[in-house]
């Protein structure tokens, strides 16, 4: 049976709840949401309302999972054992072999239509899904078992998301996405190689708080997480509106922090919040934090799909109206603009001129348009 925290982790049971709620706070705070919300995910925790959990795995390396171990605000073990119920998990658990499969039995039954099913990794689907089979079972048998009987589908990673690396081409397992093989009920995609674990934790929380699930773009992703491109709210977005460019690794321009744009950089059309929520709490532990472009991981057609360093088209719902070229170092100015400089304010106005020339390609007079991508 689970008991507060408060029951049992201080005699002064004041100050304990303070603690978790706390915990909870920081929990809201982490996915955008606000003290109420806090309040809210306390108030259901000591109803004994935490949401039951049932983890699986498939095709995957089990790097989400090992995300999630490295979250500390709040730390693991308020995660599990305070804010939800991880009931199943099969890298965690202490059980195994058919002690795990009833587990497993168990948790669906007591909390059927209620627990939330996490899928991590992909699914095979050719010979009838024999080349992933747990317990006797198939993975695609398994998913459509513990799925149909969840109140909700969460699709954890690019694996579970969009197929990740196990449906790289050829793909000679058929491995597929949740969503391609589950049909039951809507399924929330977190995807990311990893995806931060606080996101998945805002769609948790929500569900088993307000019994609702977050507003979702066309992907299926969760908007408060995936609502707008990595290249809107980068750090290096400044020198990208100044037209300053790492041309190599390694060059200047990189080691004085420049835009990665000409490296290969997926910011412009990836949807995610690592610049704004950092791995494991460490300052800029996410790639571009690192001084590597970002990799697209938590588009379908880009990670695992586009080459590393291809360029991509600038998608912005919002920022600048205008971009500076990268083709030529600093942008180029003409000689009207020279002179006008020279007659007025001098770098001020060539500034200007340079911040008002679009980025594209060489002989591009539109803007890039959106790309598109298929639901």
């Amino acid at each position: 049976m689970w008991t507060t925290p408060f029951d049992v982790a201080r005699p002064d049971g004041a100050v304990a709840r303070r603690d978790f709620l706390r915990v909870c706070t920081l929990a809201a705070a982490a996915v955008g949401l606000g003290p109420f919300a806090a309040e809210r995910f306390a108030g259901a925790a000591e109803r004994g309302q935490k949401p039951s959990v049932i983890w699986l795995h498939f095709q995957e390396c089990t790097g989400c999972t090992e995300s999630l171990l490295r979250t500390s605000h709040p730390g693991i073990g308020d995660l599990i054992l305070d804010l939800i119920s991880l009931d199943y998990h099969e890298t965690l658990l202490a059980a195994a072999g058919h002690q795990a499969e009833a587990c497993l039995r168990q948790t669906m039954a007591a909390h059927a239509g209620k627990y939330v099913c996490i899928v991590e990794g992909a699914i095979p689907t050719k010979e009838n899904g024999i080349y992933c089979m747990i317990g006797g079972r198939t993975a695609l048998d398994i998913v459509q078992d513990v799925a149909s009987q969840a109140g909700a589908v969460i699709a954890m990673g690019s694996c579970a998301s969009w197929g990740g690396v196990p449906s790289a081409g050829p793909n000679p397992t058929g491995s597929s996405p949740v969503r391609a093989v589950f049909t039951g009920k809507p399924v929330v995609n977190i995807p990311g190689c990893p995806p931060n674990p606080y996101n998945l934790l805002g769609v948790v929380l929500q569900y088993a708080t307000y019994g609702t699930l977050p507003a979702l773009d066309a992907e299926g992703r969760p908007l408060f997480a995936y609502g707008r491109t990595i290249h809107e709210h980068c750090p290096r977005r400044a020198h990208f509106d100044a037209g300053r460019f790492a041309e190599r690794f390694g060059d200047e321009g990189h080691r004085l922090g420049y835009c990665l744009y000409k490296l290969g950089c997926k910011g412009p059309a990836t949807h995610a919040n690592c610049s704004v929520l950092h791995f494991c709490e460490v300052v800029d532990a996410w790639p571009i934090g690192l001084g590597h472009p970002c990799f697209g991981c938590t588009e379908q057609k880009v990670g695992f799909t586009m080459p590393l360093h291809q360029t991509v088209e600038i998608y912005r719902p919002t920022g600048p109206d205008t971009y500076p070229p990268i083709h030529a170092p600093q942008g180029g100015v003409s000689p009207l603009a020279t002179g006008i400089a020279g007659a007025v304010v001098g770098g001020l106005v060539a500034g200007g001129y340079v911040a008002s020339k679009q980025l594209s390609a060489p002989g591009a007079d539109e803007p890039s348009s959106p790309p598109t991508t298929e639901v």
